[in-house]
């Protein structure tokens, strides 16, 4: 088999991978993704016991059991580029003969779960309520660098285009499904169900104009109003994309659950964030187990 070369795959003195700071042993079946560190605790004190906590950078993770269940929660940081760090370095935890440097011929499968912040981009879909992406949309161009063309939802990507005039100079917008078993569990009458989409920045990514003018003022209207089948785009984020299809290509299974602290469409924001989050938390946890 090929070895991986030590600046490809880079650990630390003591065994663990690079930036997430983890050994095999700390990876359960279920890994929960957060993006703010502090979010890791606010998951973890509904915990019965904690095995192990670790930080390094943005990256902290706390290994624990909630009931019967052992979960991994890990804070990924903001946006896609962190997202590939995370996925990468998880799956090599599991998939890879970390000694040897090869891939082990017995691959592991993780189920990734996001519980992340996210703002609607429908009027019918308020602050406080939570919406299950049932396919991703990336803007922000990751899954190109990949060989990743056969995970894509061609009839979507080329409706999209054409409903939204997509700029040619701009990174193909791709759309990759969540995993239906994973899916199964989590939605309820109490979720909303839709495309979440993932944009490369906060600010002009998404169609915030503080100073700067956008190239494309008309971008989110034309989201808005876009429509396959039955599906519509129902919220706006930096994550989910990027968690789809690097958990396809390499064989893991992830949805990604999304408390909605503003709606763009009536610029709206919650009165309390953190409530809205709590209350994902354990709607999550216990759907799970």
């Amino acid at each position: 088999m090929e070895h991986i070369g030590s600046s490809e795959l880079i650990l630390n003195p003591d065994g663990s991978v690079y930036h997430i700071n983890l050994k095999p042993e700390h990876v359960s079946p279920n890994v929960i993704f957060v993006g703010d560190p502090a979010r890791v605790d606010r998951v973890a004190k509904h915990f019965q016991k904690i095995e192990f906590t670790t930080q390094k950078r943005e990256f902290r993770t706390v290994v624990g059991q909630y009931k019967d269940r052992r979960f991994t929660v890990i804070s990924t940081g903001i946006g896609p580029d962190n997202i590939d760090i995370v996925i990468n370095e998880l799956d090599a935890l599991v998939n890879i003969d970390l000694e040897n440097r090869i891939k082990k011929e017995r691959q592991r499968s993780l189920n990734l779960i996001r519980i992340g912040t996210s703002g609607s981009l429908q009027r019918d879909i308020p602050v406080d309520s939570m919406v299950l992406g049932k396919y991703g949309l990336g803007f922000e161009g990751l899954l190109h660098f990949y060989q990743a063309e056969h995970i894509f939802e061609r009839d979507i990507q080329e409706a999209f285009v054409r409903h939204t005039s997509y700029p040619e100079k701009r990174s193909l917008p791709y759309f990759v499904k969540n995993d239906g078993e994973l899916e199964s569990l989590l939605v309820s009458d109490e979720v909303f169900t839709g495309i979440t989409a993932t944009a490369g920045g906060f600010y002009g990514p998404q169609g915030r104009v503080l100073r700067l003018e956008l190239d494309r003022a008309d971008m989110n209207e034309k989201i808005e109003s876009f429509r396959f089948q039955n599906l519509r785009i129902s919220n706006l984020e930096m994550e989910t994309s990027a968690i789809y299809g690097l958990s396809k290509l390499l064989g893991h299974k992830a949805v990604s659950m999304n408390a909605i602290i503003a709606n763009r469409a009536d610029l709206t924001f919650s009165q309390d964030p953190y409530r809205t989050v709590d209350r994902l938390i354990e709607y999550t946890l216990n759907k799970l187990i």
